[in-house]
């Protein structure tokens, strides 16, 4: 595949899971990917499987929690390239499921910090580099939990909840005015870590695997869609 051929796009939390298996699909599909996560060896085993596939791409390890993190990551790449053509949002942290009146603060602040302000701080550090782009691509990964509440993943959901409106806002102000087009996409049931910390019970072989979404999520880069457009990867494939 040669579609994205001379595409820059940013994956983060792409050392594992969904984000690492969209950075490959990414490449193969022709984009130089820049792999931003915070486990290094991670990113490089990453990396490595993507050069081995004949793909390129670039690892920029950072801790989207830090303070300045996002900007010396913006500063790093508007060095190196004036525009970013996609955007991919994929890093999360799930806080210990719990009751409301039980969740822990610490880790809500965190969760907080790297699903919600780091997004707000992503789209305000890139903002100028997408809309350089001849058409430029912004990828959420979200839950459910985020529109419909459930017992016990208050913590997560409104994290969630946050992140929807801040990429549908986002959408909504630049749908008009440039060649930005936002997507919010539910991967739906899959196997990764995050969920099986969630569903410690659960087989994994009963829930798609991450390269089923990163095939998705390719493929809705490739079409025309509305800025805004919402939509829940179900099926594997």
């Amino acid at each position: 595949m040669s579609g994205l051929a001379g595409q820059l796009a940013l994956v983060t939390g792409a050392s594992r899971g969904i984000g690492a298996a969209t950075a490959e699909a990414l490449a193969a599909a022709g984009a130089h990917v820049v792999l931003t996560g915070r486990d290094t060896k991670a990113l490089e085993a990453v990396e490595e499987r993507i050069f081995a596939a004949g793909g390129n791409a670039t690892i920029a390890p950072v801790d989207l929690a830090e303070p300045d993190g996002v900007a010396r990551l913006a500063s790093a790449i508007s060095g190196r390239w004036s525009a970013l053509d996609i955007l991919v949002i994929g890093a999360a942290v799930l806080p210990q499921l719990s009751s409301v009146a039980d969740i822990d603060g610490q880790a809500f602040n965190r969760a907080l910090t790297v699903n919600v302000l780091a997004t707000q701080a992503l789209i305000a550090n890139f903002d100028a580099m997408l809309r350089k782009s001849a058409r430029a691509r912004v990828i959420g990964l979200t839950s459910s939990v985020g529109a419909e509440p459930r017992p016990y993943w208050g913590a997560y959901a409104a994290t969630k909840a946050a992140f929807d409106n801040i990429m549908a806002s986002y959408a909504a102000e630049t749908r008009a005015i440039s060649n930005v087009r936002v997507a919010i996409v539910d991967p739906g049931a899959t196997r990764t870590a995050m969920r099986a910390r969630a569903y410690p019970g659960e087989d994994p072989a009963s829930v798609k695997p991450p390269e089923a979404v990163a095939a998705a999520i390719v493929r809705l880069i490739g079409e025309d869609y509305p800025s805004g457009h919402r939509t829940r990867i179900n099926q594997p494939g």
